[in-house]
């Protein structure tokens, strides 16, 4: 797999494909099986990789139908809008973020967010080694590298923390080449995903700052569905939610369930190697994407008034977002902080 193919995966949020399902019309969504079990289709945000193992763990364990769920579980893929799909009716719930829920509130769309697995959104900024570019701090006026997404959402951040200028930012084309030539350069990836992909091609180690660790709190890889589903059929969502949980506890502890994901992952997209999945799972178990913060006391999906406060706030006042939003009608609390499997 090219270097440019193996790192374009989180650019572009959509549909290419699944785990064996044709997309849903409105009329086919959270149905009954004839064996009893409510169907839940949930649209990830690029092809089967590790950083959706939890749900495809559930999948091959037998967890969504303990819980009554017929998971469908599909891919995404590029040039494709998980908002569109949401109000298209072609799928239940998708993979997103805490951007797209206030922008749905914004946009008087009827959806929300009900759930976030990442406690940490895995987004970083990647520079050379000894170059004088190791913390956050020293990159005002450098050169950095930022994708199309990345402009309206962790750039104002950076922006207003940190003093960078716009002149500073520079397209990011999903290559590495442009970095690996110039050592002055900085530019953006996905913390399982690109400096993996330096270190193997480039014999760099590149350094790697998180940038949810410098305060950017956007939730990330969240159940978010419209406001429809979760008035009609709450207890469906509930089970889906909790089995989901348990999918991600079970697969960030790895053993013989992890395999089986795995084998699903592979089976779904052949790009992904053992390699590859090992590398991810640990990067992911390394720096608590998914079991870090509150997590840790509430359970996996966490979410709370307080930070949805504060990242709103924040990036209102970065200016990613109108002032007066109602954030609070981006989310709802009612179906995580349960400890489920903590």
């Amino acid at each position: 797999m090219s270097t440019k193919n193996s790192i374009h995966r989180r650019t572009a949020l959509g549909l290419i494909g699944g785990t064996g399902a044709a997309v849903a019309l409105p009329g086919m969504l959270t149905q009954t099986t004839a064996q009893g079990l409510d169907k839940v289709s949930y649209n990830t945000n690029w092809r089967a990789q590790a950083e959706h193992g939890g749900f495809y763990f559930a999948v091959a364990n037998g967890i969504y139908k303990e819980h009554g769920i017929e998971a469908d579980i599909r891919m995404g893929g590029p040039q494709m809008n998980m908002s569109q799909l949401l109000l298209g009716g072609a799928v239940d719930m998708v993979m997103s973020n805490s951007f797209e829920a206030i922008r749905y509130v914004n946009e008087k769309l009827p959806f929300l967010c009900i759930g976030s697995i990442f406690q940490k959104d895995p987004q970083v900024v990647i520079c050379h080694p000894g170059v004088g570019n190791d913390r956050l701090e020293d990159l005002k006026g450098k050169t950095i590298l930022v994708g199309g997404t990345g402009r309206t959402s962790y750039w104002p951040f950076l922006k207003a923390k940190y003093g960078y200028a716009e002149t500073q930012a520079r397209p990011y084309t999903f290559n590495i080449q442009p970095f690996v030539a110039d050592k002055n350069i900085c530019q953006q990836g996905f913390l399982s995903s690109e400096p993996y992909a330096i270190e193997q091609e480039a014999k760099i180690k590149p350094v790697v700052h998180l940038i949810a660790d410098h305060g950017f709190d956007n939730y990330n890889t969240t159940f978010n569905t419209s406001r429809k589903l979760i008035a009609e059929k709450k207890d469906v969502a509930q089970r889906f939610v909790d089995a989901s949980i348990k999918g991600w506890a079970g697969y960030m502890k790895g053993g013989a369930g992890w395999e089986k994901a795995n084998e699903l992952i592979r089976k779904a997209n052949p790009e992904m190697t053992a390699e590859k999945l090992t590398h991810a799972t640990k990067i992911m178990s390394d720096w608590g994407i998914v079991q870090s913060g509150d997590a840790l006391t509430v359970g996996i999906g966490a979410m709370t008034d307080e930070r949805w406060k504060r990242f709103y706030d924040t990036m209102a006042d970065a200016g990613a977002f109108p002032k007066g939003i109602d954030y609070k009608q981006a989310y709802v609390l009612d179906f995580v902080n349960k400890k489920v499997a903590l």
